[in-house]
């Protein structure tokens, strides 16, 4: 078992570990549970009740969160042809193809969403060994294959802060709601805005209690459990 440090403890004191907090109360206590210089992240972990082993019970999808994750997004870009023109207008970091296809294959990975356009996803699929196991390979479901009239909307999506999440093996979620130094405000937004497109992205074979608990951490701090009542009705007072 890991041993945790002093100001750790420290931090862990303020935590009732057998309460269960509403997104505000939540939110409000890992702010001030922060005992690091930097600016945190503050995450939610959501455990669901469905089987990862089962194709009907897959989760995964995109969020827009109101007040992004208050950090710069760079966005590249896999097309060709006349999509080239688009990306770059619409903002992109880095827009290209076999230049670009060729330097990630060479182990660079400098960007934080990838995207690309259906005509190059035959060439765009060797990099699946590169982008795949750090999960930035271009896919449908995660809303970063996109045609090129679509390009300007999922550019400026992901530069506001468009987050996406997805099921692991254990059958938990894990996603960013921004960064501790946001108001409890913009925070809870954020969180209602991913708790809603993850019950919009509920499987057909789900049974049972979709969301069975969740818990609310920043990067170095305690966990706080939530209470599932008001997280799933919205009301993040």
């Amino acid at each position: 078992m890991a041993k945790h440090g002093k100001k750790y403890l420290e931090a862990a004191k303020k935590v009732e570990a057998t309460r269960s907090y509403t997104p505000g109360e939540a939110i409000e206590l890992a702010k001030q549970a922060v005992y690091v210089k930097f600016d945190e992240t503050v995450e939610l972990h959501l455990k669901m009740g469905i089987d990862p082993r089962q194709s009907n019970q897959q989760v995964r999808g995109i969020a827009v969160l109101p007040h992004g994750l208050g950090k710069k997004v760079r966005i590249l870009v896999l097309t060709q042809g006349e999509a080239v023109k688009t990306a770059k207008e619409a903002g992109a970091d880095y827009v290209g193809a076999e230049d670009l296809i060729k330097k990630i294959e060479e182990g660079w990975i400098d960007f934080d969403v990838a995207m690309a356009t259906p005509d190059i996803m035959s060439k765009v699929g060797k990099l699946g060994k590169v982008l795949g196991r750090r999960g930035l390979m271009p896919n449908p479901k995660a809303g970063t294959v996109v045609t090129p009239e679509n390009l300007p909307r999922a550019i400026s999506e992901a530069t506001k802060g468009r987050v996406e999440f997805k099921l692991d093996r254990t059958a938990i979620i894990h996603v960013a709601l921004g960064k501790a130094s946001f108001t409890v405000d913009k925070l809870t937004e954020n969180l209602s805005a991913i708790v809603e497109a993850i019950n919009k992205a509920k499987p057909s074979g789900a049974k049972g209690q979709y969301i069975q608990s969740a818990y609310i951490t920043t990067t170095m701090g305690p966990g706080l459990r939530l209470d599932l009542k008001p997280l799933l009705s919205a009301r993040t007072a």
